[in-house]
């Protein structure tokens, strides 16, 4: 017994530091889905550089468009990583996937109201500005302004509570795939 609950403080303490690790990339200028990706991927064999590079389109609400929440793109990405199915004719290992984005995507909506980045950054019903490719720097003002490492740390935390409710029953979650 006193293994078992050694494990779990060691898993949630870990979690906790991935959660950190979110954070802080962000805070580091990484977008807000490569921040996601990144506290993640060597979970499932993925180097920093890597899913850095997969995050980084998703950031703004994907390309800086104001739609789906880039931590929310992160939270479907890690989902895949986790369970994704790897033959095109597996429609079980798809819907098992499926179920879990959909419980990932869900959860963040209901501690946070909307999954798109507009709504999330007080838009709504607002013009939109015209889109821009150019990337917001990074200042002091920008931090203060916006709800995004908030967002990042909600979406990183649900993703370490699925981990976690996983390893304490591994009916929870996805299907092994090999």
């Amino acid at each position: 017994l006193y293994m078992t609950q050694r494990k779990r403080f060691d898993m949630k303490q870990e979690l906790e530091n991935r959660v950190q690790r979110a954070v802080d990339n962000f805070m580091q200028g990484y977008g807000c889905c490569q921040s996601m990706v990144a506290a993640f991927c060597d979970l499932y064999g993925v180097d920093d550089t890597l899913a850095k590079k997969i995050g980084a389109g998703f950031g703004g609400g994907v390309g800086r468009l104001r739609m789906m929440c880039g931590t929310v793109s992160g939270l479907v990405i890690l989902a895949g990583l986790d369970c994704g199915q790897t033959e095109g004719n597996d429609r079980a290992g798809k819907s098992a996937c499926y179920k879990v984005v959909q419980q990932l995507v869900g959860e963040f909506k209901k501690r946070n109201g909307s999954v798109i980045c507009a709504d999330l950054l007080g838009l709504s019903g607002k013009p939109l500005p015209k889109p821009t490719f150019e990337a917001s720097a990074r200042t002091p003002e920008y931090y203060k302004t916006r709800p995004c490492a908030k967002k990042v740390e909600s979406a990183a935390r649900i993703f370490a509570e699925f981990l976690e409710a996983k390893d304490l029953d591994e009916q929870k979650g996805c299907l092994a795939q090999s």
